[in-house]
């Protein structure tokens, strides 16, 4: 098999692989991994389906696979089962100019095997809504006194925005240490796309509650407050958040601690400020595991994150007794649309030279997106 080396002939259809059994699209899908070798990565973020999971050959949160990947020598081709903007900071990372020059300019082509996976977090901060922010802010306050920050869970055109306006990017588990590197340098943040995530964080390093009004970006003026609120803020909040972590509730934990006790509740910073207060922990995805990964056999968990992950340290960890946080079914819809049929069809239209679903982002975004991001790593 050849690795993009035509784009002349008809790219392979998505529909005959639907029919097909996982047992084919599985062995098809361990062909065209064995053909490519290590110029292939199929990356596998940790809310993917089990079947996904055990084709990728790193498996991570969105970040760490993107820079594991971008670590690679020998790649030459991604396909990211995770959703679009994962898919966008894979190619700007692989192919940020250092790296573009030690293959002699040779791209490394991203895939996302379906392009409706998406992310509503991210689609509830466009663009278009954060520079018309920016522009009402700047009739209220100082814009250079106010450090944008955007959670890696949102656009390049977000990132880009940072990296423009000296801002920065975060993360789950380094939101803390940027907010107070922004803090810093300016009185305020602008911090989306998701208002909990922000809260949450902010709130540990000691801001008041009321320090950290909420802007919304569909209201008539001034994000639905007002000028007296935003001349006393610290943190501003974009009114976004994680459809699947919204789902947990207070009376979740109340009700988990009551039918099993002495259990502990662990979640992940994107659920409400009311659930975080609750929990036992509290920490990114990464920190989720390796929660459970030290915990000593017989421990109890009510976890309140994404389902396919919590069931996955379920089958992992027998010893330990986990039980998913709400009563109600939360995996992330978006993420679940990866599928072995569209993973096949992706990675053999890319054997035959005829790549599908090709995330790239255009040079002047991930120019400033790479600043941003720049700028994260500097924070310790």
């Amino acid at each position: 098999m050849a690795l993009l080396t035509s784009l002349h002939e008809p790219a392979l259809k998505l529909a005959p692989y639907k029919s097909l059994d996982n047992a084919t699209l599985h062995a098809r899908i361990e062909a065209v991994r064995e053909a490519l070798g290590p110029r292939l990565l199929v990356l596998g973020h940790h809310y993917q389906q089990d079947e996904v999971i055990a084709l990728a050959d790193l498996r991570g949160d969105s970040y760490q696979l993107s820079r594991m990947a971008a670590d690679s020598t020998d790649c030459r081709a991604i396909a990211f089962c995770g959703v679009h903007f994962m898919a966008e900071t894979a190619d700007m990372l692989v192919n940020r100019p250092e790296r573009l020059a030690e293959r002699g300019g040779e791209r490394v082509t991203v895939v996302l095997p379906d392009l409706a996976a998406g992310c509503s977090m991210a689609d509830m901060a466009m663009i278009e809504q954060v520079e018309a922010c920016w522009d009402e802010l700047g009739e209220v306050l100082d814009t250079e006194d106010i450090t944008p920050v955007t959670y890696i869970n949102s656009a390049a055109s977000l990132k880009a925005f940072c990296g423009r306006h000296g801002g920065i990017v975060c993360t789950s588990s380094n939101a803390a240490a940027v907010l107070e590197w922004a803090l810093r340098r300016t009185s305020r943040v602008l911090f989306f796309p998701d208002q909990h995530l922000g809260r949450n964080t902010a709130f540990a390093m000691g801001v008041p509650l009321d320090q950290m009004p909420v802007w919304n970006p569909h209201a008539d003026e001034l994000g639905g407050t007002t000028a007296a609120a935003l001349q006393a803020s610290k943190i501003l909040l974009w009114q976004g958040h994680c459809s699947v972590h919204a789902m947990f509730r207070p009376e979740h934990v109340d009700q988990l601690r009551a039918k099993y006790p002495g259990i502990r509740v662990l979640v992940h910073p994107e659920c409400s400020r009311e659930v975080v207060a609750k929990a036992d922990v509290y920490g990114s995805t990464g920190k989720i595991i390796r929660e459970v990964e030290a915990a000593p056999a017989g421990a109890k968990w009510a976890i309140g994150t994404e389902l396919h992950l919590v069931q996955r340290l379920k089958q992992e960890h027998p010893e330990q007794e986990i039980h998913f946080l709400s009563p109600i079914v939360c995996m992330c819809a978006t993420m679940y649309r990866i599928d072995l049929a569209h993973l096949c069809w992706s990675l053999e239209n890319l054997a035959a030279g005829t790549p599908v679903n090709v995330i790239r982002v255009d040079d002047e975004t991930a120019r400033w997106s790479l600043v941003a991001l720049e700028r994260m790593l500097q924070v310790k």
